[in-house]
């Protein structure tokens, strides 16, 4: 997971004072005449909320687990914006990781504001997921070459992984380096493979890093050190932070 390059700075504290007046008409117009209910707001601090409850599983079943969130996914999905199957493998991970490692407390939010900074919940570039959590065709990042907000990441698995034989490019919803891959990646689908292209198995391996790394996620400190060894960058982090709690309120980011 490579630092994010920074995002372009924007134009508008230079052409603010000139339009303030007007936009002020505007917005008062607006009210007057388009009364609305205020969205929800989303909660400040960290760790986020962690969001509606996912329901006990049997995550030693037979099969793609995650099916038995359909009911717990469905009614919300379209709400927040995600991907049944996407949401049915945040969901999914959060179980697995409350049972295996019950100190941890991650939240199927962090997971989510993860996905849909990483990938837009494995939709980026025109890519699609199917029932059994396979993204295709497979995302790809830019190559790792020491560029301005990228890390120098020589090859380390021949391309077999990210198609690349020189230099390590993010595979997969969850954008993994595929050394880190090489060690956390798990199958999470009952297939039997531990596929990065995957989001059952790639929110399932995130899951398992952010515990490693940050120990108890329901602690401040716990949940920043997890999210600074995912990516080092603390807009990263905000940017995360921010699309986890409107995931936590219902609300899409």
């Amino acid at each position: 997971m490579p630092p994010a390059a920074s995002p372009r700075r924007s134009p508008w504290p230079r052409v603010l004072f000139g339009a303030v007046a007007a936009t002020i008409l505007v917005v008062v117009g607006v009210a007057v005449w388009s009364p609305r209910e205020p969205r929800i707001p989303i909660p400040d601090g960290v760790p986020p909320v962690p969001g509606t409850a996912v329901p006990a599983i049997d995550v030693d079943a037979p099969g793609r687990t995650a099916d038995q969130l359909r009911d717990w996914a469905a009614p919300q999905a379209e709400a927040l914006g995600i991907p049944r199957t996407a949401l049915e493998a945040y969901g999914h991970a959060a179980a697995v990781l409350a049972a295996a490692r019950p100190g941890c407390g991650l939240a199927w939010t962090t997971l989510a504001g993860i996905g849909s900074v990483e990938s837009r919940h494995g939709r980026y570039n025109g890519a699609a997921i199917a029932p059994d959590g396979r993204v295709d065709p497979p995302i790809r990042g830019v190559p790792l070459d020491g560029g301005p907000g990228l890390a120098e990441i020589r090859d380390t698995d021949g391309g077999r992984l990210d198609g690349d034989p020189v230099l390590d490019r993010a595979v997969g919803p969850m954008q993994f380096i595929p050394e880190t891959w090489s060690r956390w990646g798990v199958d999470a689908n009952g297939d039997g493979i531990a596929d990065p292209d995957n989001i059952d198995d790639a929110a399932l391996s995130a899951g398992r890093y952010l515990c490693d790394r940050g120990g108890d996620l329901t602690t401040a400190e716990g949940w920043t050190r997890a999210l600074m060894a995912y990516n080092l960058s603390g807009e990263y982090l905000a940017l995360v932070r921010d699309r986890a709690a409107a995931y936590g309120v219902g609300r899409q980011p």
